[in-house]
């Protein structure tokens, strides 16, 4: 059997501390330090402890060449057998093939090796905000204060008051009032179902295609409403469903192309506990009348962007892009609307078929009805939203 080191592996000499009596006892500090060598690769996605020997052995091999696994006699038996079942070595036999087709995929993908390891290890799996917000004491501004202390300023200032320019301010407009009243919803009416027309509207302003280029048989470029690094548009809109007139509620996946529906497996569970779970419990955007996935296709912009340090930046970038889009569409159609990174991807990529190495979800925005009353509370400070919908006039406090 031949053998080679996977594509990408970062090493990682991580210490964790605890306390314990003994060590305060015995005169020191009270603190147990422990450390430990992590491996951390892209294509398993979980953390991998090693030892000296197995680190020693990572360090000894090509990502690509490959060397017969007798050469290397001056390694333990045991640390070769234990990287392979790990899938840190790859084997080019039939019993390691799943491990070298995940690390091939990677390669193929033309990920830049910081960008796939930040990808990976920054997922989310059963993930509760909320509840990790209650044990850590910082469910509201005032607790995050007292716990985190003072945060950075607001805004930063790099001159004196004497040096500073002001600039004349332009009397609003249409537009301007539009984005005054651009606030993110926590706030949404389930019992008040979204009418298809304005559904539709919505889809198809933020994430369709308005056109195309044709350059050849495979290759085709989509002109939508927002920017996109080289033109190529990788975000791909997944979508759960919950009160539109005429959609059955479910999961689905927007086609830009052809602004069509493609209805895909239910999940397992009710809608909204299905929601409760993806958004991390985050139960103010678990009414939402429509929230969609963000997924990027990352072979899509690594095919030309190809093992590029600044790749994954701009996909990110679209992200914004397209929730900027909607929050504007959403607040012109008098919807509300909202975005959160807080998610729960592993279950998302279990939920829609998706393989984080190709596509993975980056973030779920959504939109719907704005509630009648502000039962968890929303920034409006100028109360441009709020004001107008409570009819004692009284603006509510976030």
């Amino acid at each position: 059997m031949k053998v080679r080191r996977c594509a990408v592996v970062f090493l990682e000499p991580r210490e964790e501390v605890s306390f314990d009596l003994n060590v305060l006892l015995s005169g020191g500090d009270g603190l147990q330090r422990d450390r430990q060598w992590l491996a951390l690769a892209p294509h398993l996605g979980e953390e991998v402890a090693i030892d000296i020997d197995e680190r020693e052995l990572l360090g000894a091999l090509s990502p690509t060449q490959w060397v017969e696994a007798e050469t290397l006699a001056n390694h333990p038996p045991s640390a070769i057998d234990r990287l392979l079942h790990e899938g840190l070595l790859i084997g080019d036999d039939d019993d390691h093939a799943a491990q070298r087709l995940r690390d091939e995929r990677l390669r193929d993908t033309y990920w830049h090796p910081l960008a796939a390891t930040l990808h990976a290890f920054t997922r989310w799996s059963e993930v509760d905000t909320v509840q990790n917000s209650k044990d850590s004491g910082t469910e509201t501004a005032v607790a995050m204060r007292e716990v985190l202390g003072a945060p950075p300023v607001e805004a930063a200032r790099r001159v004196g008051d004497a040096q500073r320019l002001p600039l004349p301010r332009s009397a609003p407009n249409d537009f301007d009032r539009l984005l005054a009243r651009r606030a993110t919803c926590r706030n949404f009416d389930p019992l008040r179902p979204l009418p298809m027309a304005l559904f539709a509207q919505m889809l198809q302003r933020v994430f369709a295609a308005q056109a195309e280029v044709r350059v050849s048989d495979d290759l085709v470029f989509l002109k939508k409403n927002v920017p996109s690094g080289g033109g190529l548009h990788p975000m791909e809109c997944y979508l759960i469903v919950q009160h539109v007139e005429g959609v059955a509620p479910g999961l689905y996946h927007y086609q830009a192309g052809e602004h069509a529906l493609e209805p895909l497996p239910a999940p397992d569970r009710p809608i909204r506990d299905f929601i409760m779970d993806m958004v991390a419990q985050q139960h103010w955007f678990a009414d939402a009348h429509v929230l969609v996935v963000l997924s990027p296709r990352f072979d899509r912009t690594f095919w030309k962007y190809r093992h590029h340090a600044k790749g994954y930046r701009v996909v990110a970038l679209e992200g914004g892009h397209l929730s900027q889009t909607l929050y504007l569409a959403a607040t012109d159609a008098g919807l509300g609307a909202f975005i959160t990174g807080a998610i729960n991807e592993v279950q998302l990529e279990q939920a829609f078929g998706l393989d984080p190495i190709h596509q993975g979800a980056l973030a779920i925005c959504g939109f719907g009805w704005r509630a009648q009353v502000m039962e968890t509370a929303e920034l409006d400070p100028a109360g441009e939203v709020w004001a107008a919908a409570i009819p004692t006039g009284e603006g509510a406090e976030p």
